[in-house]
């Protein structure tokens, strides 16, 4: 009964409503933040850049003992060795970037006016390569996951600060996001809000299901499971194989809307990358 509440509130709140009737993106972000709040009293907003650690203590106690000899400190000095290395023609990925690169995480992904499209951090990393004669790096982990957990770790501590402006291909990205973020899909027939929202806090197996508020502010991740950094879109095609849906490419315009629209909803939370989950 209690799942069917919250189902029910979660889909009251962001999915009983056609996309052009919905709410403006600032009024989803205040009943998203009030959603959590009020299932989790006495947790405060910036807690939730911790993820599951932030409703869980005796997980947390393990995960700070973790944390205190980081598993993913190499990868972290790898990419900050990739990100100064130059390039063939002497130029480094400072070259590319607001602030040389440093203290920038906190505004991403953005909407693009020129080229019309969402900008991930990630894909400007891409971007940042082929224009100056490089080939690009592979999506998910390994370089590209190294160096944008470096560069996220130079704004850890500023508060996600993503914009949807006013223009209808911005808000067209962000309904898109919306839509796949609430949308059922799979054989088991879940949306990322069925675990993320309306499950949060509640048991799978046994594991403890985190609450979507907050989730970007710590990736690109390093997760025990795979052993090293991931992005947040490798993150994304695991939940989709995990719901028995097919998954889209890393940095395809699908999952460049979620992110878009995932990391609205955190806006106001800390930086707090990379870090460590199971």
């Amino acid at each position: 009964m209690r799942k069917l509440a919250l189902t029910a509130t979660a889909v009251a709140l962001f999915g009983g409503l056609p996309l052009a009737a919905q709410a403006a993106p600032a009024d989803d972000l205040k009943s998203f933040r009030e959603y959590f709040m009020k299932r989790f009293p006495g947790v405060p907003l910036e807690e939730y850049k911790n993820g599951v650690y932030a409703i869980n203590a005796d997980a947390r106690s393990s995960w700070e003992a973790i944390e205190e000899f980081p598993p993913y400190e190499d990868e972290l000095m790898r990419g900050e060795e990739l990100f100064n290395t130059p390039f063939a023609n002497g130029k480094t990925y400072a070259s590319c970037f607001p602030n040389g690169g440093k203290g920038i995480r906190q505004n991403y992904p953005y909407f693009d006016s020129n080229s019309g499209s969402v900008k991930t951090l990630e894909g400007e990393i891409n971007e940042c390569r082929t224009k100056n004669g490089e080939k690009p790096l592979a999506w998910q982990k390994g370089d590209i996951a190294q160096i944008s957990a470096y560069m996220a770790s130079t704004a850890n501590g500023k508060k996600l600060n993503v914009k949807v402006p006013n223009d209808p291909r911005a808000l067209a990205a962000y309904a898109r996001g919306k839509q796949h973020f609430y949308a059922k899909r799979g054989q088991l027939n879940l949306s990322c809000a069925n675990c993320h929202v309306d499950n949060s806090g509640n048991m799978v197996r046994a594991d403890t299901l985190s609450p979507a508020l907050g989730h970007p502010t710590h990736f690109p991740v390093y997760r025990l499971k795979w052993s090293g950094l991931g992005t947040l879109h490798r993150r994304y095609g695991g939940c989709n194989k995990q719901v028995r849906a097919k998954a889209f490419d890393a940095q395809s315009d699908e999952y460049k809307a979620l992110e878009y629209f995932h990391t609205y909803m955190s806006n106001g939370i800390s930086v707090n990358a990379p870090s460590s989950r199971k």
